[in-house]
């Protein structure tokens, strides 16, 4: 609300002028600047208090974004080093089994090559013990002639001749199929491949030498078939 004054063409009196013009005099006091007054610049520092104090709360949410994400992702990388490692072992595992696998086929491989080769080596084997009762018939034969009666009679001495040449032939035929003679005269006694049927002392012959033939023996691809029967040198001390 505006007051209005009224204003009087009356003229002032020189004390009323004085009085204007020394406002002191009639009891005025000049205004004095109030202290407690708040300046607009106050209200601008708070505004950047608290924009300070919004920043730090950011800049400490994303700190603390960070460091829930790089937890997360050192947790992701133990996970992945957990079941790297599992398929490590895994694979090892794997290996070994393959590896033992192609070991176990191998010597699969190798036990039936031998098998089959014994096979074939050995097929004959019935087959030519059936054939050594021949050849002792042959060896019968030849030593059923003397020598006196070969030398008087040509028709002897061509018997002989066609026995033991068909002898021969016969006993080569089985050397071909790996059946081969085992006359052990004057070696030592091996049990593996002789028989011994008796012993006798001879101080001429060392103890444990065969020093007659009995019967032959017959080998197939060196496996004894039949073994030496023969007699040995006996040791005088036992």
């Amino acid at each position: 609300m505006q007051t209005f004054m009224r204003i009087s063409a009356r003229p002032f009196p020189r004390a009323g002028f004085a009085a204007l013009k020394m406002p002191s005099r009639i009891g005025l006091r000049p205004l004095k600047p109030r202290t407690n007054l708040r300046f607009y610049s106050e209200p601008a520092a708070a505004k950047g208090d608290s924009t300070k104090s919004g920043s730090a709360e950011t800049e400490q949410k994303l700190e603390n974004t960070a460091g829930t994400q790089e937890n997360a992702s050192t947790s992701e990388v133990a996970d992945l080093k957990t079941q790297l490692a599992a398929k490590d072992k895994e694979v090892a595992e794997y290996k070994d089994r393959l590896l033992r696998s192609v070991a176990d086929f191998r010597n699969l491989q190798e036990v039936t090559r031998k098998d089959v080769q014994k096979a074939k080596d050995f097929a004959l084997q019935k087959f030519a013990k059936d054939l050594l009762d021949s050849v002792d018939n042959f060896e019968r034969a030849l030593g059923a002639f003397k020598d006196e009666t070969v030398q008087q009679s040509h028709e002897i001495a061509e018997l002989y001749t066609g026995v033991k040449m068909t002898r021969d032939v016969f006993e080569k035929t089985l050397k071909k199929h790996g059946i081969e003679k085992l006359d052990p005269m004057g070696e030592e006694f091996d049990p593996n491949m002789h028989e011994a049927t008796f012993e006798l002392p001879d101080p001429k012959k060392e103890p444990g030498t065969v020093f007659h033939v009995q019967q032959i023996g017959f080998t197939l691809n060196n496996r004894v078939i039949r073994p030496a029967k023969v007699g040995i040198v006996k040791d005088p001390e036992n």
